[in-house]
């Protein structure tokens, strides 16, 4: 179920940026001079970018099937927490995007300098880690797993993949001509959306061995993390090598050097100095905090249930034609001065399926049968249920995008759009770990049955649950704090909306004007 996936696809990071919904530098060429024939000529570059962007969707992916594979480990919704700041690198990665956009080797190509490093040691970090995956996942061994170092681990993978990221998108603009430039934000979401399906889908799918002998007709699963990790390892130094070789960067126009270093984070400076981009700010940084715990924690407590994980990670097939579609089709309506009504209409309306995505958790041990599994009709509810949600979540992200594309001032380049989507990107990241970290706080327990319940009465923490299970006795939920987290967050984005959406309609009236850097520095 894609909410498992705990990065939507306005924020993971979780990750994927979109960009083909906005306009795009060399959209007005793509109809004159360089269109139709002139494709031909750029048709190997546009095949490479999209296999880098590929290659910096399987971290992405893998980093996503973590979570599912820890939460059948049983550990904490604590780890969770702290695994989740592995997914951060893209969210903050404006603080070092300006180094790699002005450090380079002159003789290997300015982003070749970057690019090739970066894949490197992505895929050296994937051949050392798959022979340590399993211990650090306690695979076999009565510890559990060690979430410190996965954390650090994928964190360093995510780091790097960020910064394959930014130099990826750097020479894309190059290495296309003015008249295909337009394929660059294609090839950047069909690519690692690619790749994000199958470091997840793919590797969920083969590595769970009762969807390969039920589906696939083996004797056991087709893969292991480990294997997984150590095919892909290869595969990045093998292409990495070929690009180093083989692929020619031009060098640097002098229109490229201008900015500098110093100058890109001065034109940062001069954007923040701005009110009127603090209060967008704080927007940002707050308006998601009523959507936390159901995106969160809800594919996580599906799977505490019972629901297998492959099943969950399946469940993006079906769906994703609709998330390519529905962006599309939303954008009509954001065209004019008011790109945001979107966003103010979905608003409510996903809070709401807040509180749906908790019954449909309160609900799912209803429909387990007798030997475990789920009924078809189960699946097709959280289909339908998360089609209509994804609805809401497109209104508000490409709304979200279109203002930002009215607003971005075009004499700074990018670095105007990639400033309000580092904050977009944080204000999803920080009330989700809030959730993960306190849902076990919140949750009421009690050990029942213990021979010695004046000892242990309580299971809050793993020391008194390992108590109660010595004392022959077993934990019994009273009341789950995932439950307590989904009304609670959804009233305080309900309050939200009585000072957000006043705000956002007078961020939205101000003219464009108000928005632009009144110096930039050259």
């Amino acid at each position: 179920m894609p909410p498992a996936r705990r990065r939507e696809r306005d924020s993971e990071a979780d990750h994927i940026h979109h960009r083909s919904l906005l306009p795009d530098g060399g959209g007005d060429e793509m109809n004159g001079e360089g269109g139709g024939s002139g494709l031909a000529k750029d048709r190997g570059s546009i095949l490479l970018l999209l296999l880098l962007y590929v290659l910096q969707g399987i971290p992405l992916g893998l980093a996503g099937s973590i979570p599912m594979i820890l939460q059948n480990r049983q550990v904490t919704y604590k780890d969770q927490a702290t695994f989740s700041l592995s997914f951060w690198p893209f969210s903050i990665k404006l603080l070092w995007a300006p180094l790699v956009d002005s450090v380079f080797l002159e003789g290997m190509g300015r982003r070749k300098s970057w690019l090739v490093p970066a894949q490197y040691l992505i895929g050296g970090f994937m051949l050392v880690l798959s022979s340590y995956i399993d211990v650090l996942l306690g695979e076999g061994e009565s510890h559990t797993p060690n979430v410190a170092v996965i954390t650090t681990v994928f964190f360093m993978l995510n780091f790097l993949a960020a910064t394959q990221d930014i130099a990826v998108d750097g020479w894309a603009l190059t290495m296309l001509s003015r008249g295909n430039v337009g394929w660059a934000s294609t090839c950047n979401s069909v690519g690692q959306t690619a790749g994000y399906f199958l470091g997840y889908v793919v590797f969920l799918a083969l590595e769970s061995e009762d969807f390969c002998v039920h589906y696939l007709g083996q004797s056991g699963s087709l893969v292991t993390l480990s294997g997984f990790l150590y095919f892909w390892g290869i595969v990045f130094w093998i292409t990495t090598t070929i690009v180093w070789i083989l692929k020619h960067e031009e060098p640097s126009s002098p229109m490229e050097k201008n900015e500098g270093l110093v100058g890109t984070y001065s034109v940062l400076g001069q954007i923040l100095k701005k009110k009127t981009m603090w209060d967008l700010i704080l927007v940002l940084l707050t308006c998601k905090i009523g959507f936390a715990a159901s995106d969160a924690l809800t594919g996580l407590k599906l799977i505490e249930i019972g629901v297998p994980k492959d099943r969950l990670a399946l469940l993006s097939i079906p769906i994703m034609p609709v998330q390519i579609l529905l962006p599309l089709y939303i954008s009509r309506h954001t065209a004019g001065p008011r790109p945001l009504d979107p966003f103010i209409l979905g608003y409510p309306l996903r809070l709401a399926f807040g509180l749906v995505f908790a019954g449909v958790v309160y609900v799912t041990p209803l429909f387990r049968l007798a030997d475990g599994s789920f009924p078809f009709h189960y699946y097709g509810l959280i289909i339908a249920i998360y089609l209509i949600h994804q609805v809401f979540v497109n209104c508000m992200f490409v709304g979200v995008m279109a203002f930002f594309a009215r607003i971005s001032d075009s004499s700074v380049g990018g670095t105007y759009m990639t400033l309000l989507n580092t904050f977009t990107n944080l204000g999803g990241n920080w009330p989700s770990w809030v959730a993960l970290r306190f849902v076990s706080e919140l949750t009421w327990t009690s050990c029942l049955g213990a021979s010695q319940p004046e000892i242990v009465s309580s299971c809050a923490s793993d020391h008194e649950k390992q108590l109660c299970e010595k004392a022959g006795g077993s934990c019994a939920t009273w009341m789950d704090g995932y439950y307590i987290e989904s009304v609670v967050l959804v009233i305080i984005g309900f309050l939200w909306m009585r000072w957000g959406l006043p705000t956002i309609k007078r961020l939205q009236s101000l003219p464009v004007s108000d928005w632009a850097v009144s110096q930039r520095t050259d």
